[in-house]
C-alpha cells in the first residue's frame, strides 16, 4: 500500500528529525508496554504508600529517624564536603545546565530531535510535578541544625534534587539502552542510574534536608515518568514502523522479518 499523503517541508523534516523507526517484533513492543504499565503502576502504589506513611507522623518516623540518626553519626569533614559537591551536581543550578548541554550536543551531534526532546520533556513533566505536590504535602524539612549547606525553610516533600536527579539517569539511561539490543547495556547502564539515585539521595539526607521518605516518594514519582516515557517511546517509533512509509521505512517488511526470526 503506497503512501499518498502531500509531501511538505515540515514532512520532510519531521520524517528526518523526529521519526524514529525502531526494529521491533510485535512481543517486544507488547513487553515494552507491560514494563511501562508495571513501572507506573509500582512508581504510583509506592507514591500513595509513602504519602501515608508522611501524613501520620508516627509511621513517617519509623524509616524517618533512624536513616537520619545513622548518616548523622557518621559525618566527617571529607564526607561532608564530597555531599556538598554532589548537592551541587544534582541542584537546581548545575543539573538543568547539564541537561541543557546534553540534549542540544545530543540533538545535534546526532542530528536527531526525537530522544533529547523526549529527555527534555520527561525532566519538564518532573519538575511540574515537584512544584505542584511540594505546597500542596507542605511537609517540613529536618531541623535546621542539621543542616550544613545553609537554611532551608521551603518544604521538603518530594526532594526535588532526587527527583531531577532520578529522572534525568532513569530516562537518560533507557533512551541509551534501548537502542543497543543489549541485556549487559540494560545491566550495567541500569545499575549506573540507581547508584547515582542513591548518592543523590544520600547526599541529601546526610546534608539535612530531607528525610528518607521525601527521596523515597521523588524516586516513585521517577518510576512513572520512566513508564511514561517508554509507553510514549514505544508507541513513537513503532508508529513509524508501517509498511510503505517513506523514508527510512522502506524496508521495514524486511526489518519486522528479520525481528521476528531473532
Amino acid at each position: 500500500m503506497s503512501d499518498t499523503r502531500p509531501t511538505t517541508v515540515w514532512r520532510i523534516r519531521y520524517e528526518k528529525y523526529v521519526a524514529d523507526a525502531r526494529p521491533l517484533s510485535e512481543a517486544d513492543r507488547r513487553r515494552l508496554r507491560l514494563i511501562a504499565i508495571a513501572l507506573v503502576s509500582v512508581g504510583i502504589v509506592l507514591f500513595v504508600g509513602v504519602l501515608i506513611d508522611v501524613l501520620q507522623p508516627d509511621r513517617a518516623s519509623f524509616y524517618d529517624s533512624p536513616v537520619r540518626l545513622w548518616l548523622v553519626d557518621g559525618r566527617s569533614p571529607t564526607l561532608t564536603a564530597i555531599m556538598i559537591v554532589l548537592a551541587i551536581i544534582f541542584g537546581p543550578v548545575a543539573l538543568p545546565i547539564i541537561v541543557l548541554v546534553v540534549t542540544v550536543v545530543w540533538g545535534v551531534a546526532g542530528k536527531h530531535a526525537w530522544r533529547p526532546l523526549l529527555l527534555a520533556l520527561a525532566m519538564l513533566t518532573g519538575v511540574i510535578l515537584g512544584q505542584i505536590l511540594v505546597p500542596l504535602i507542605a511537609r517540613s524539612r529536618p531541623p535546621l541544625d542539621l543542616m550544613l549547606f545553609g537554611a532551608d525553610h521551603s518544604f521538603s516533600f518530594p526532594s526535588g534534587h532526587v527527583l531531577g536527579a532520578a529522572d534525568f539517569v532513569l530516562v537518560l539511561t533507557y533512551l541509551i539502552v534501548s537502542r543497543r539490543y543489549s541485556r549487559r547495556a540494560v545491566i550495567v547502564g541500569f545499575s549506573i542510574a540507581l547508584a547515582c539515585i542513591g548518592l543523590a539521595a544520600v547526599s541529601r539526607l546526610y546534608l539535612g534536608y530531607h528525610w528518607a521518605t521525601d527521596a523515597l516518594a521523588s524516586l516513585s514519582i521517577s518510576l512513572v515518568v520512566l513508564g511514561g516515557v517508554i509507553a510514549g517511546d514505544t508507541r513513537h517509533t513503532a508508529r513509524g514502523l508501517q509498511a510503505g512509509a517513506p523514508g527510512p521505512n522502506k524496508t521495514v517488511d524486511t526489518i519486522n522479518e528479520q525481528a521476528e526470526t531473532d
